[in-house]
């Protein structure tokens, strides 16, 4: 007996992206059976906009009041989407960039049961990669690196990467009011996903760059990135290896941290007495202090090749069926 059709629905956030979100809107195809165009207080008036010029009978405009960002867009998009019935939520940014004709592979995965999550990627295609900005491909390449950290996710790329589909399963369990409401939000959902061991994969890309004016600005990765960052890679080992299961990696860690950690202030304090007392470390003493921490690293080694074979590979959508 076939399986029945999900129900699939788009949600696209929309500021400033009155040019360009008719075109969008325009290319999306009939497995799509709900779109939700979140105004999220937009100064072009882009609900507005959709709501004079687009006929299509899917279609429907949610206003904000005053803006939240795009994640605070995201959240009330898929509460409607969920209020809805829809089994799959597409996320599709309104400037154009990504193509609506990919639908169909981004919710392919998740309608057969291999995935929880799927994410757009742009690093598949070489070629493709020439028509992005050098400083945009820079950046999400150093992005993807502290994200496969962040996240625990070691087999995905292009975290910033705002196409994606999510399965009904999945998003019921995230706290969608926790979410960040900026453009760490992607970042943030793997976190959450991680935490709920679902399967997330990527879906090769290729960006479209045209008209539209992004709204990320450098100086707000630089200075708040980084302290996200390093909170959710606190929060997600915490959950991971000392909340919710003690495992291999858990004691590899331990080890890190504990003889590792005992070499290098041992090593500190005899350095710190050496220079106020002028009299040089014993050859015993560097040996005492340097071994611990050759050990603490191997174990810290052993700890994070762990941790890539603890990618998640069961979907969360199989283990509750």
């Amino acid at each position: 007996m076939n399986e029945p059709t999900p129900a699939v629905a788009v949600v696209i956030p929309c500021y400033r992206v009155s040019a360009q979100v008719h075109g969008v809107l325009a290319r999306i195809g009939p497995e799509v059976t709900r779109i939700l165009v979140v105004d999220d207080a937009c100064p072009e008036h882009t609900g507005d906009s959709v709501e004079r010029q687009c006929s299509d009978a899917r279609v429907s405009v949610i206003r904000h009041a005053q803006n939240l960002g795009v994640g605070g867009a995201m959240v009330t998009g898929y509460r409607a989407a969920l209020e809805a019935g829809a089994d799959i939520v597409v996320k599709i940014d309104g400037d154009g960039q990504m193509d609506p004709a990919l639908i169909p592979r981004f919710i392919s995965a998740l309608a057969q049961g291999q995935a929880d999550y799927t994410k757009g990627n742009r690093f598949y295609d070489l070629e493709s990669l020439r028509t992005m900005p050098r400083v945009r491909l820079l950046g999400n390449a150093m992005l993807s690196l502290v994200n496969k950290i962040s996240s625990g996710y070691w087999d995905v790329m292009d975290p910033t990467n705002g196409y994606t589909a999510i399965h009904r399963t999945v998003l019921v369990h995230l706290p969608l009011a926790k979410l960040d409401h900026g453009y760490f939000f992607e970042s943030d959902m793997l976190l959450r996903l991680y935490t709920l061991r679902a399967v997330v994969r990527d879906v090769p890309m290729a960006a479209q760059y045209g008209d539209e004016t992004s709204n990320l600005h450098v100086s707000r990765v630089l200075f708040t990135f980084p302290l996200k960052y390093f909170r959710a890679t606190c929060k997600r080992i915490f959950y991971s290896y000392f909340l919710r299961d003690f495992n291999a990696g858990t004691l590899q860690l331990l080890g890190a941290i504990l003889i590792g950690g005992a070499g290098a202030i041992y090593g500190a304090a005899k350095w710190a007495l050496s220079i106020r007392s002028g009299i040089a470390a014993t050859s015993g003493e560097v040996m005492i202090a340097a071994l611990p921490v050759l050990v603490g690293v191997q174990f810290l080694l052993g700890a994070l090749q762990f941790d890539i074979q603890n990618v998640p590979r069961e979907p969360l959508q199989r283990r509750e069926a």
